[in-house]
């Protein structure tokens, strides 16, 4: 199970349209939205990082949609995969791709 955030990006004056086609929707959930900045913050899940994108993409397409940017991402298997190699004894629990060279 994987679980984002992501800052939808509104064209100013569509605010309640998009609120509405947000929530009717199967793609995400919405927890805040600030009218004057024109920025909805909601929530995505999916079983892996590929059906996020989807959804993330989906939401890109909606009419009045300028843009969404993903702000926070949990995945289920990363923590059990991190939580394994700490349990291992790994001298570094932080994934490669995360370590600076």
């Amino acid at each position: 199970m994987n679980i984002s955030s992501l800052v939808v990006k509104v064209s100013p004056g569509s605010m309640d349209s998009v609120l509405a086609a947000l929530s009717s929707s199967d793609l995400c959930d919405v927890h805040f939205h600030d009218q004057q900045k024109g920025t909805i913050v909601v929530t995505i899940e999916g079983r892996d990082v590929g059906e996020e994108m989807d959804k993330m993409k989906e939401i890109e397409k909606m009419p009045h949609v300028l843009g969404a940017a993903l702000v926070y991402a949990y995945s289920e298997a990363e923590l059990s995969a991190a939580a394994a190699r700490i349990a291992e004894g790994s001298s570094d629990p932080v994934p490669e791709d995360l370590r600076d060279s």
